[in-house]
């Protein structure tokens, strides 16, 4: 049991808002620590996991440069105005069909998404573009970053439960490989379909949350414009 305390430092870590690496790498060493395992055995074990895994970073060292210059010539400002045409589009719509569109592209194996690839230069901008669009002014700021920390949540949700579907990806062989070490003998199958159900809550209760956004940014349109930009 003593050897789940990597999970209580992970918490804890998490509630006190340290850096996520620094977290992670602690409760790794200290669970490592505490289940007898050498500490230089541990961090070798980083270095050899490192380089086996160094693979799964190309595609998104690759991609920042084209990203940045695409934002250095007005991604994020033609994403916004974009957004601005289309006469019933809401911030919280524009999150909810990326998400769809996320955790339906993890589902089939399929990454076509991303913090830097698409949150960063699309997703945010379009969701803060359609929000101006509803207030008719400049967004005040505390609005503005909640609306970019919504983006960021909808695509570690969508990638997060979407890829548990999907029997090729690497936490359902994972956690096969886990169960088997255990000697629970557990299928693919039967763990992306138990993925299923826990997929569908993740997108309701997103769907809940972002309604709860639009309601509010409705009620602060209703507002007057000199309370609404206190904040701006």
């Amino acid at each position: 049991m003593i050897k789940l305390i990597g999970i209580l430092v992970v918490i804890i870590g998490f509630l006190f808002r340290f850096n996520t690496l620094l977290v992670v790498t602690v409760a790794g060493i200290v669970t490592g620590l505490v289940a007898g395992i050498p500490f230089n055995k541990i961090i070798a074990d980083f270095g050899q996991f490192f380089v086996t895994n160094r693979y799964m970073s190309l595609a998104i060292v690759s991609t920042l440069p084209i990203i940045g210059i695409l934002e250095r010539y007005g991604l994020k400002e033609q994403s916004e105005k974009m957004i601005k045409r289309v006469k019933n589009a809401t911030a919280g719509r524009v999150m909810l069909t990326y998400l769809g569109i996320r955790e339906l592209s993890a589902a089939l194996g399929l990454n076509i998404g991303g913090h830097a690839q698409t949150v960063r230069p699309l997703v945010a901008p379009m969701a803060e573009g359609a929000a101006t669009r509803k207030l008719n002014k400049p967004l005040p700021k505390k609005l503005r970053t909640d609306i970019q920390t919504f983006a960021a949540c909808v695509e570690n949700t969508g990638w997060f439960f979407g890829e548990d579907i999907f029997i090729a990806t690497g936490a359902i062989l994972l956690m096969k490989g886990f169960f088997e070490s255990q000697g629970m003998h557990v299928g693919v199958w039967q763990m992306a379909f138990w993925g299923l159900p826990t997929s569908v809550c993740a997108f309701l209760i997103s769907w809940f949350r972002l309604r709860r956004l639009d309601k509010r940014i409705s009620l602060l349109a209703q507002q007057p414009s000199e309370t609404s930009n206190e904040e701006a």
